[in-house]
């Protein structure tokens, strides 16, 4: 017998032992969205119709390349955390799903580089 009261025992431990900060992550990176996807957007559509050394250009600004960068930073990373909770809710082997979540992050992680690496190449 512990000496201690059953909610002092499971307080701050979710089911998953660490849930609420996976949770703060897809709300911050929801929110850093927001913002760059209204910035992407209305930039693609100032950019309709203008050539590849207008977009170079356009991508070559200080600014825009770091605005770029953080997009691509924050989608990958929500993307991959959406991905883990659909993993975790709905493959229920152990093994498939550590392998599942794995293969999403790393996947997650090569396309980002692969994004940050092409903008970096256009900007410079």
């Amino acid at each position: 017998m512990s000496a201690r009261t059953p909610i002092a025992r499971v307080r701050g431990l979710g089911s998953a032992k660490g849930g609420t900060h996976h949770w703060w992550m897809q709300r911050v990176t929801a929110l850093a969205l927001a913002p760059l996807t209204v910035w992407f957007v209305a930039s693609l559509i100032r950019l309709v119709g203008a050539d590849h050394a207008a977009v170079a250009d356009w991508l070559a600004s200080p600014l825009t390349t770091v605005l770029m960068l953080l997009l691509i930073v924050a989608t990958f990373h929500h993307l991959q955390l959406g991905l883990q909770v659909v993993i975790e809710d709905y493959i229920h082997g152990e093994a498939a799903k550590i392998g599942c979540i794995i293969g999403v992050k790393f996947a997650s992680f090569a396309l980002a580089v692969a994004a940050g690496v092409a903008v970096l190449k256009v900007a410079f």
